[in-house]
């Protein structure tokens, strides 16, 4: 006998909204492991049975807001890459794009850096963010591909380092109480940053 798979009418788009702030309000100023879906029914005006049925757990609700908004940025960065050829130019871009971005979205960065269980986030697939990942990696190859950028080491690598600086940079600046820009760092983290994966062997400009 074929196990039936129960299929849900997707959310009102007004529904939808009212659990998206909520979600943002509720998992980026609390520990991830005391707020729960009820908590995110009652802010957000909608039946704990609902949220339920839809998403199954405390998890996955936040998994599937995270990804729609990261795939909101990764969009936003493939938009403005287009006709940039100079590699530095468009690496700086980049950085730019994603400090922008969380300064902009910071409910968004606290979640992801500061207030999801890391772990917890590694085991569901939308941790993996291929489309921006892959996007980040393949700028990274064809660097090291034209000798500009260091290939002793996996692109990966190269690229976990200047992931690693946003992450940092934006848990600081929060830190430090949200003093001036975030996006004032660009050019200094991205000077230090090209300084260590650009190719040692590369002659001297």
């Amino acid at each position: 006998m074929e196990a039936q798979i129960t299929k849900f009418t997707p959310l009102r788009a007004e529904v939808h909204r009212r659990l998206e702030q909520a979600v943002l309000d509720i998992f980026s100023h609390n520990d991830f492991h005391k707020a729960n879906i009820r908590d995110v029914a009652k802010r957000a005006g909608v039946s704990f049975t609902t949220i339920y049925k839809h998403y199954g757990s405390k998890e996955r609700l936040v998994f599937a807001f995270v990804d729609v908004w990261l795939g909101e940025l990764t969009d936003r960065i493939f938009d403005h890459l287009q006709g940039i050829q100079d590699l530095k130019e468009l690496m700086r871009k980049v950085l730019w794009l994603q400090l922008d971005y969380y300064e902009r979205n910071p409910g968004l960065a606290r979640i992801i850096f500061m207030t999801l269980p890391m772990k917890t986030w590694m085991a569901d697939e939308t941790f993996q963010q291929k489309k921006m990942i892959n996007l980040y990696l393949e700028v990274m190859r064809n660097g090291q591909r034209e000798g500009v950028l260091n290939n002793r080491v996996r692109a990966g690598v190269l690229l976990d380092f200047m992931l690693g600086t946003v992450q940092r940079a934006f848990v600081m600046w929060v830190q430090r109480g949200q003093d001036g820009r975030l996006t004032d760092q660009t050019n200094m983290l991205f000077e230090m940053i090209w300084r260590a994966i650009t190719n040692p062997d590369a002659p001297a400009p």
